[in-house]
């Protein structure tokens, strides 16, 4: 009997270490080092997704917020502080904007909330909205209104320079201002107050029929960059003191349907979605194939007399409708955030019930991509991502949930995982990290 309990005493004690052990590892394995200081979203609580094929908005979930998430302590811990500021699902995921310090947000409203809370109520009966709110993110925690703006009609986007002192806000030409004022630039004062917009007037700009769908700012000098929906092309622009627009090289043919534009962190490369939408595709949007990425170089060649050539670079394949769009800080990935057909109503045939995200390889030299892979996951209308600080995991905005007892939407955590053993094979990996929000997040910027 000595001998025996000996025995057991020992294997247990041998054991122990290893189970330990192995838990140990399995954290690690499952562990989220996002970087930032904090992310920022906006969710439409006015319609479900299926609105966009049926008219129908459907119960509303509360009212429309910005969700402020600080990006410190464990991350199972972490949590979002709201606030109310009025914003559409209906335009570019490019609804809400943030100083570089971080310490104010700017948040559009392309419509109006719904009248009243009648389930009843169709997605005709959304007024255009022209507010423009100014919000202070001084604590993280306790994000608070400072200021209410009445702008333009029908505001798509809003961008903030690199100096962090003025911002630019599209127009729409459907419905709204991009008619006769295709932008806007507000100066931003010390205390995040803006000031009245000046309406810059753009040379080569085709009022009534061009549309600035999305603008951004180059990473280090006062100058812009644009697509615009309805000719399919990208522009470049310098922004004067006075805050005049005075476009520069040549107009770049991109590819179908543009949605967003961004400038890679070195500033030498924009990047642009596109979703291939039109009138000659079932139902607009419905039936669109796969997207597309592409890079565009600026100044790739400039004469002696200083006229610039921008060029088209490279082009790879996306999932279906590629609305959202996030560039490593590193400049090394880029990401779509892909609607497939997940909006649907649930009885359409048509329905996937997926949506994805791609993943693909910027070469920071020549500017080519390699599309790394389309990840299929089972969330509803991801319009945003944003890559954290290491650029090694992405944040992706889930808009709803196909299972419907669970209230709101969702940000969620994605990691770039590639094998150690063969470095050919990199994923993108769902993490089981997520943060509730309220639902119709669709936008989403990071505080670094």
């Amino acid at each position: 009997m000595k001998t025996l309990l000996t025995t057991l005493t020992v294997s247990t004690a041998l054991v122990a270490p290893a189970f330990a052990q192995e838990a140990g590892s399995r954290d690690a394995r499952g562990q989220l080092d996002f970087e930032g200081r904090y992310l920022v979203s906006v969710q439409d609580a006015d319609m479900l997704s299926s609105a966009y094929v049926n008219g129908m908005l459907g119960p509303r979930e509360g009212n429309d917020t910005l969700a402020v998430v600080p990006l410190d302590g464990d991350p199972r811990d972490w949590v979002a502080a709201e606030v109310f500021a009025s914003n559409s699902v209906a335009g570019p995921p490019n609804a809400v904007e943030i100083t570089p310090n971080g310490r104010f947000a700017f948040v559009v409203e392309t419509f109006t909330p719904r009248p009243d809370n009648d389930d009843a109520h169709g997605f005709g009966d959304m007024s255009i909205g022209t507010t423009l709110t100014v919000i202070s993110l001084e604590d993280p925690a306790a994000p608070e209104i400072l200021q209410t703006l009445e702008i333009g009609a029908r505001p798509l986007s809003a961008s903030v320079n690199a100096a962090g002192d003025i911002l630019a806000v599209s127009y729409s030409i459907e419905g709204g201002s991009g008619a006769e004022i295709p932008m806007q630039l507000f100066r931003i004062a010390e205390d995040g107050s803006l000031s009245d917009p000046v309406s810059p007037t753009i040379e080569g700009y085709a009022l009534g029929e061009d549309n600035i769908m999305d603008i951004d700012w180059h990473p280090d000098d006062d100058v812009i960059v644009w697509i615009n929906q309805f000719d399919n092309t990208m522009q470049f622009a310098s922004v004067g003191d006075d805050l005049s627009v005075a476009p520069f090289g040549n107009t770049v043919d991109i590819d179908r349907a543009p949605y967003r534009v961004l400038f890679t962190p070195d500033g030498n490369r924009a990047v642009s979605n596109a979703l291939y939408w039109g009138p000659d595709i079932a139902g607009i949007w419905i039936e669109a194939p796969r997207g597309q990425l592409v890079t565009v170089r600026m100044n790739a060649e400039v004469s002696e007399d200083g006229t610039a050539r921008h060029a088209l670079i490279d082009r790879v394949m996306t999932g279906v409708s590629p609305e959202g769009l996030a560039v490593s800080p590193d400049g090394r990935w880029v990401a779509t955030t892909n609607l497939e057909r997940s909006y649907l109503p649930y009885d359409d045939e048509r329905i996937t019930w997926y949506s994805s995200v791609t993943l693909a390889a910027l070469d920071q030299e020549t500017g080519d991509l390699t599309e790394v892979g389309t990840f299929n996951y089972d969330g509803i209308l991801p319009e945003a991502a944003v890559f954290d600080n290491s650029g090694n995991y992405l944040a992706v905005a889930n808009f709803d949930h196909f299972n419907d007892r669970v209230d709101g939407s969702s940000i969620d955590f994605w990691r770039i995982q590639t094998d150690p053993l063969d470095p050919g094979n990199t994923q993108l990996i769902k993490t089981e990290h997520s943060v509730p929000v309220a639902r119709g997040a669709h936008s989403m910027v990071i505080a670094r």
